[in-house]
């Protein structure tokens, strides 16, 4: 990954010097091979990078970039997939005096042919780009389909400050840092901040799949949708697949096998984290296939049989011919890893799997420096079983009339957790039987439920009513309502 910073403010505005400098250091961990910075101080703009190489490892991808005219100004982070294809398809328009063979010269001298947003329309990856027009006098903040790559923006005294990271806002002197109550109630509801909020109060995060242009003579944040998960998702009903069932899955194996591919494309050591299930298993099945030496693996295992997949991994790893590392660690390892958290994620986020996703990272730190994951892999393909479940709820719950179903769900709360609980060891229902308690409590909650919507989002909620426990909190609206 690559870390990205900067800022466009009055040119008037004295900030001190080396601020550029201060908000780019905060975020070294994103790029230690390499740094930049570009400023037009008559123009009030101001661009930082950290670099860390995986294709073309020489000067020719050093960043801030220029586009072949001049006229745009690019930092970048992530990697374009179809890079080559897009090279080729540039070339095929006329002589480019090609600098190196890096996905950032491409996408530049794509903005320069195309426009910036039939270049991303064009491009598959993973990215955050903040672009300077210096024609127009316009920064542009773009983000990938799926918000693989973080990209945070907001103006702040008259200042536009945007980063990769939060940590790379508090170094300039206009930030000012106040928690956004709506936010942190977003947050105890599902244990993450959804785009467009962040933690902090006149900052957000550029949505998915968007591109936001902005300058000092229009502030306000002018957003385009370049691409929309519920649009292809309504394409998918539309226009289904007509194939047999075989063929579906031929088709299937070919894309995964191609989405792949493209991502082993690497001037670095590439690996994998490998748990031993369905999501990474398959991409290091599809990588060993592609491959002509043994794929790296990685690994972490627990002493505690309920937490160890390591067992797993290395039965998966073993039949595929991977080379194979695995670390055992102890819960006093993990309980470390704790306190590295607020400086890693610099807004909560309340998901235990950062624990072990750091471990292993750590371990594969050490032989390689790109790692593909199984992640999304239940998101993508209904794994998670309140996909299937919400249906088959609400076909249930429709039948009986809601204020019966009301006064079903106020019965259950008025029996504390803990009592239904000790019930359920009585009775003999001992697995998870510490959590029978508040499992009813929160399905009782979903029994009031108007639509399968707000069922699918009492499912997917830690807190029924997280306001009522926030001073001063109220709940912000998201993708699931409205």
């Amino acid at each position: 990954m690559c870390g990205l910073t900067g800022y466009l403010g009055p040119p008037t505005a004295q900030y001190p010097q080396g601020t550029l400098r201060k908000m780019t250091d905060a975020i070294a961990n994103r790029g230690p091979d390499d740094f930049g910075y570009w400023s037009d101080p008559a123009q009030g703009i101001h661009l930082g990078h950290r670099r860390l190489s995986i294709v073309d490892l020489t000067a020719a991808g050093h960043q801030p970039m220029f586009s072949p005219s001049g006229r745009f100004v690019m930092v970048y982070n992530g990697e374009i997939y179809n890079h080559l294809d897009l090279r080729g398809q540039i070339a095929e328009c006329g002589t480019i005096d090609w600098k190196g063979h890096s996905d950032t010269e491409i996408l530049l001298a794509g903005f320069d042919l195309w426009g910036i947003k039939e270049t991303i329309e064009r491009a598959i990856g993973m990215f955050a780009i903040a672009v300077w027009d210096r024609d127009a006098r316009t920064i542009t903040l773009i983000r990938d389909r799926l918000g693989e790559k973080p990209l945070y923006f907001g103006w702040h005294g008259g200042t536009l400050i945007f980063a990769s990271e939060l940590k790379s806002f508090r170094p300039h002197p206009a930030f000012n840092p106040v928690v956004d109550r709506g936010a942190l109630t977003l947050f105890l509801r599902h244990n993450y901040i959804p785009a467009p909020y962040s933690i902090y109060q006149g900052v957000e995060k550029v949505v998915p799949g968007t591109i936001v242009t902005m300058s000092l003579r229009q502030p306000d944040p002018h957003a385009v949708t370049y691409w929309s998960g519920a649009e292809v998702a309504r394409s998918g009903v539309t226009n289904a697949f007509i194939g047999s069932e075989g063929e579906a899955v031929d088709r299937l194996e070919t894309l995964l096998k191609d989405a792949v591919g493209r991502q082993m494309v690497s001037d670095v050591p590439l690996g994998a984290f490998l748990s031993g299930g369905v999501d990474s298993s398959t991409v290091v099945a599809l990588m060993q296939a592609q491959s002509m030496v043994p794929v790296k693996t990685f690994t972490i295992g627990f002493e505690e049989k309920g937490y160890d997949e390591a067992v797993h991994a290395r039965a998966v790893a073993t039949h595929l011919g991977t080379d194979h590392t695995e670390l055992y660690v102890t819960p006093e390892q993990a309980m470390d890893v704790i306190a590295k958290l607020p400086i890693l994620y610099d807004e909560p986020f309340a998901d235990s799997s950062q624990i072990p996703t750091y471990l292993v990272s750590e371990l594969a730190r050490r032989k390689v420096t790109v790692s593909l994951s199984g992640d999304a892999g239940d998101e993508l393909f209904c794994g998670y079983n309140r996909y299937q479940m919400t249906a088959r709820m609400w076909g249930k719950l429709s039948l009986m009339p809601r204020p019966l179903r009301g006064l079903l769900g106020r019965g259950i709360r008025h029996v504390s957790p803990h009592t239904w609980s000790r019930m359920a060891v009585g009775l003999g229902l001992e697995i998870g039987g510490g959590g029978v308690g508040d499992k009813l409590h929160k399905g009782s909650a979903v029994l009031e439920s108007e639509s399968v919507a707000d069922l699918y989002r009492g499912l997917v909620s830690s807190w029924h009513d997280p306001a009522s426990v926030v001073v001063e909190g109220f709940e912000p609206a998201t993708l699931l309502t409205g």
